[in-house]
């Protein structure tokens, strides 16, 4: 059998990159999946057919998780559809870099609120059916950033250390009901993001991390798989470093 067959998962900004890839690993596995996006209905709908043609059941939801009364439909429209939500993976987000003093209010307002707000509020809508199968796994992608901080980066740094905080409070809330809530921290890995990184010359990047090498999304897709999957019921409010060794 495999590993999330007849599951249900939901993830947040699964158009490209990350998201993309754990949306694809889930559908692997026997998942169904239902997914959001932002902007472009042509990605999702190519996104739909290729999990689609994995044989298990999928749709996109066009939605911004940074606004609750957003947030709350999504996860009504996907429990109607769906008939309940048993994994959630938190991956939406953005990033505004920018030295602190030539960092805007509204810039550091709408980091906060795509990476940080978004986990909660859709944190707050899976709890309910995963309280109610006393069961489930929520999957928050925070970064290394979050972990370490980066100049130029104190937004998105902020944002993600918050997301830390949060699924080990969440963890501690929730376990009595069987519901798991741990975090990814993924290093550089090869997306839209991080490619102005390559272009100003990979090397001096690679200097920085062990392996030598930026991740690639089907990296955090596998620490995503383990952490949704029954190889992990002992495992909640951690985080886990996919980094390449960045942090050793």
């Amino acid at each position: 059998m495999k590993l999330l067959q007849n599951k249900v998962a939901l993830v947040t900004g699964a158009s490209r990159g990350i998201g993309e890839a754990v949306a694809i690993k889930f559908a692997e596995q026997g998942a169904n999946i239902a997914f959001t996006y932002l902007s472009s209905d042509e990605k999702a709908l190519a996104l739909e057919e290729k999990l689609t043609a994995l044989g298990v059941k999928a749709k996109g939801y066009k939605s911004n998780a940074a606004d609750y009364k957003a947030a709350e439909q999504l996860a009504a429209d996907v429990i109607k559809e769906f008939g309940t939500i048993d994994i959630c993976v938190n991956n939406a987000g953005i990033s505004k870099d920018n030295l602190l003093l030539r960092l805007t209010p509204e810039q550091w307002d709408d980091v906060m609120q795509a990476n940080l707000k978004s986990v909660y509020n859709l944190t707050r809508q899976v709890i309910k059916p995963m309280m109610k199968a006393r069961g489930g796994s929520i999957i928050n992608m925070s970064s290394i950033v979050g972990v370490k901080g980066n100049a130029g980066q104190s937004a998105y740094a902020a944002s993600k250390a918050g997301i830390i905080g949060f699924s080990k409070s969440i963890a501690q809330e929730i376990g009595s009901r069987n519901i798991r809530c741990n975090v990814i921290a993924p290093g550089f890995v090869e997306t839209d993001m991080t490619h102005y990184l390559k272009d100003g010359g990979a090397e001096k990047w690679f200097e920085k991390i062990p392996l030598g090498r930026f991740g690639k999304p089907e990296d955090i897709a596998n620490t995503a798989l383990y952490l949704a999957c029954d190889m992990s019921t002992y495992v909640t409010g951690q985080v886990i470093n996919v980094c390449g060794g960045m942090t050793t």
